[in-house]
């Protein structure tokens, strides 16, 4: 008997298959271009409504998306480890701190600078790394780091006229997200990411809800219940591809494309809030990405040093 020839469009499925690292790419410029359209959408709407009820309205609508989703796909279960379960409470409360003090910066910064001094997240993370992991890190990944956060500087830039309290609150954000991702990096693959990214999202929305009893709510109105519902699709694939991007594919070749969101908070910035960062905040933003890139390049080549 002769040996049946796969069908055509079966062999282009095997050949259109995305690798690891191109799937964790794809992944980390969904979870980039999710959170920067919300943030957008945030900095919109935070000039119309209360923060704290935005985030509230915001969250109700994610958690229904969330759940729905996670018991179609038979991943709204409990069944890991109790250590699994303590890793997924630090991130809920780290992520609860991150809304708060990002999101403040956000309303009062440009949407730029913001998420400039956000891309030195893969430097925090690899200095966390370090730090706390004990993983080994080379004298110029170490100068990278420092040059990354001297980019920082600029941006925030302390002692400026411009320079405000909402600055530190952007560099907070960052401690804290470097804190988030260092965990959920810890969590073993029994976790479902969906139940981390729906325990995250009721979090948040619990703490807002709370919070937004501490001032007066203002009635919505149909276009800005639509921006609303609009935020909480973004937020929502933002959330479920910055946890997905920490499972799939190699670290020192993924992390770069976090620096998509950089041209999306651009484009955006310029588009919506008619605001364009000045030269010294495009030097800041164009040392931590230098830096950035060249660390992961650092990285990769130390995990894979070429052969004698």
């Amino acid at each position: 008997m002769t040996q049946q020839k796969p069908a055509p469009e079966c062999a282009h499925a095997e050949k259109v298959r995305l690798s690891p690292n191109l799937r964790g790419a794809v992944l980390m410029c969904g979870s980039m271009a999710g959170f920067t359209l919300n943030d957008a959408v945030i900095k919109y709407l935070g000039t119309a409504l209360p923060l704290f009820q935005i985030v509230v309205l915001r969250g109700v609508l994610t958690c229904l998306f969330i759940f729905l989703l996670a018991r179609r796909l038979g991943l709204f279960h409990l069944r890991f480890p109790v250590h699994d379960r303590m890793l997924v409470l630090i991130r809920c409360f780290s992520e609860v701190a991150v809304t708060y003090f990002f999101l403040n910066a956000l309303l009062h910064m440009p949407l730029a600078n913001v998420t400039a001094v956000l891309q030195a997240l893969p430097l925090t993370v690899t200095l966390g790394a370090a730090l706390f992991f004990r993983e080994p890190v080379g004298w110029r990944r170490m100068l990278a780091i420092a040059v990354g956060f001297c980019g920082m500087l600029l941006i925030v830039r302390p002692g400026a006229e411009g320079f405000t309290y909402h600055s530190y609150f952007a560099l907070l954000a960052v401690a804290l997200i470097t804190l988030r991702d260092l965990v959920t990096r810890r969590m073993s693959a029994q976790v479902p990411s969906m139940m981390v990214t729906f325990a995250t999202a009721v979090m948040v929305t619990i703490a807002a809800g709370i919070a937004s009893l501490t001032e007066p709510w203002v009635p919505v109105t149909l276009p800005l219940a639509g921006l609303i519902l609009a935020a909480s699709v973004f937020v929502l694939l933002g959330y479920l591809c910055s946890v997905l991007v920490m499972r799939v594919g190699d670290v020192g070749f993924v992390a770069p494309f976090r620096y998509s969101g950089l041209i999306w908070a651009l484009a955006l910035g310029w588009a919506v809030f008619g605001d364009w960062p000045d030269p010294v905040t495009v030097l800041g933003g164009g040392l931590i990405v230098a830096s950035g890139l060249f660390a992961l390049a650092r990285e990769r080549r130390a995990q894979n040093p070429p052969n004698t």
